[in-house]
């Protein structure tokens, strides 16, 4: 029996790169049969729009209307089960109190929560907000991984294995484990980065426990800072972003992931944890980092960032291909669905200078604005665009975690801890209208071919 020692495990061989490049021209497809069977590429149309597979009461993402019969773009809205995002942002931020667990609320219930409702449910909340019993040292501290979301999906399957109701897919058990993975998921990810700190970088070991009477928010920045201090506003502007990147539409990768997945009927936590694979790409859910990464790249090449020829050469030499990763991609600018604007990002900014004053950055906040308003700009003159362009979500949200001083490793967990209500959400939903399983079509084009004996190959 052939074994593979542990050096070897990684190891790309010659023959593998010679079956690889076997496979690669055996998966090629001629991009003109795309357009002679009128196949949608990632289910969506040169404008952006999706292929409607589906239909939700969970959110709703706006880009565009129709005038004269005509379709133009406008300015991004998102709505929550009816209510702008912006509505709930104010809301709660005019009342001065966290936002995270009440739009948990909506989402899952379809309704906004009164004050004895909201009471409720944080209690239940920090009530699940515990682990098995050795769970972080059986579980969490072997093998730890450099990837914080492997870590995190690799938790979420074997919590399966402390379910005595693991497989059981009727709504009210499927509640309660929804509202577990909920409430732990921050621990399962900042649990998971501080054993991962520990054990490669020789960093000091912190498992804070989590606190009753916090917010999610203030719970990760408690369990995650080695003091356990935050400001007011850094709070405020963490929990502001969790709301941010909760819910998105039926259509993005990981939430249509959700409902494909449990349209098999399989169990909660194989759902979640496809959903956690699909938002760690970096097409998804780790667009911020590149973001942060691009800027860093930027402030070391251009000499002064007040100067708008200097940034807009910087900025047209990346979509050349030129600088940072030569991918020829302004990082943080277009989005699939919004065009004028990202309701997200255009929510975010406010809050983004007010840290950043905190913070004393403010001239690198000013360097972000800058970026925000030549880039659409040198897009536009560079390439052709069906659509309008604008900044998104993932512009301003990576320079967030970078003032609140969150690891990298971290950024795109984050985005996990806000979305698994989310997920969790649009796994009701699908289970609850009781549907078949999601099979979409797919075309064959190869062509019949007669089966050859060995000796004849």
């Amino acid at each position: 029996m052939y074994t593979m020692d542990h050096n070897s495990f990684s190891e790309i061989t010659p023959e593998i790169f010679r079956l690889a490049n076997m496979s690669r021209q055996a998966g090629v497809i001629d991009t003109e049969l795309f357009t002679k069977y009128d196949v949608k590429r990632g289910l969506r149309d040169l404008n952006g729009k999706g292929v409607l597979a589906g239909l939700t009461r969970i959110s709703d993402v706006r880009a565009s209307k129709i005038v004269d019969g005509v379709q133009i773009p406008t300015h991004g809205r998102l709505f929550y089960r009816g209510y702008d995002v912006k509505d709930l942002v104010n809301g709660f931020s005019l009342n001065n109190h966290f936002g995270y667990e009440e739009t948990t609320y909506l989402l899952l219930f379809d309704k906004l929560p009164n004050k004895q409702e909201l009471e409720s449910f944080k209690k239940m909340l920090s009530g699940y907000r515990s682990l098995p019993t050795s769970f972080v040292r059986d579980i969490i501290m072997k093998a730890p991984s450099n990837d914080m979301m492997n870590t995190l999906a690799r938790s979420v399957l074997t919590l399966y294995s402390y379910d005595d109701r693991a497989d059981d897919t009727s709504l009210p058990n499927v509640l309660r484990q929804c509202l577990q993975l909920i409430s732990l998921f921050p621990l399962l990810s900042i649990y998971g980065y501080q054993a991962y700190s520990h054990y490669h970088d020789g960093k000091s070991l912190f498992i804070h426990q989590p606190k009753t009477e916090l917010s999610t928010a203030e719970n990760i920045l408690h369990i995650l800072r080695a003091n356990s201090e935050y400001t007011p506003l850094e709070a405020k502007i963490l929990d502001i972003a969790l709301v941010l990147h909760m819910e998105h539409g039926g259509g993005n990768n990981s939430s249509f992931t959700t409902h494909v997945v449990t349209s098999s009927l399989t169990d909660t936590y194989s759902a979640i944890s496809a959903a956690i694979g699909s938002l760690k790409g970096p097409r998804h859910g780790g667009a911020n980092i590149k973001v942060v990464k691009m800027f860093d790249d930027m402030k070391h090449q251009v000499t002064d960032w007040k100067d708008e020829d200097q940034v807009a050469d910087y900025l047209a030499k990346l979509l050349h291909k030129d600088a940072f990763d030569h991918a020829g991609l302004i990082y943080g600018v277009g989005h699939a669905v919004y065009s004028k604007s990202d309701p997200r990002a255009v929510i975010f900014k406010s809050f983004v200078e007010k840290l950043s004053e905190e913070k004393g950055l403010r001239e690198e906040f000013e360097l972000y604005s800058l970026v925000e308003r030549l880039a659409p700009e040198i897009i536009a003159k560079e390439r052709q665009i069906y659509k309008g362009v604008s900044i998104n979500v993932d512009f301003y949200s990576g320079f967030v975690y970078h003032m609140l001083n969150l690891p990298m490793e971290l950024y795109t967990p984050i985005f996990a801890i806000a979305r698994i209500a989310g997920w969790s959400a649009h796994r009701m939903e699908e289970l609850a209208n009781n549907g078949k399983i999601i099979r979409p079509a797919y075309k064959p084009i190869c062509e019949d071919r007669e089966y050859l004996p060995m000796d004849e190959r």
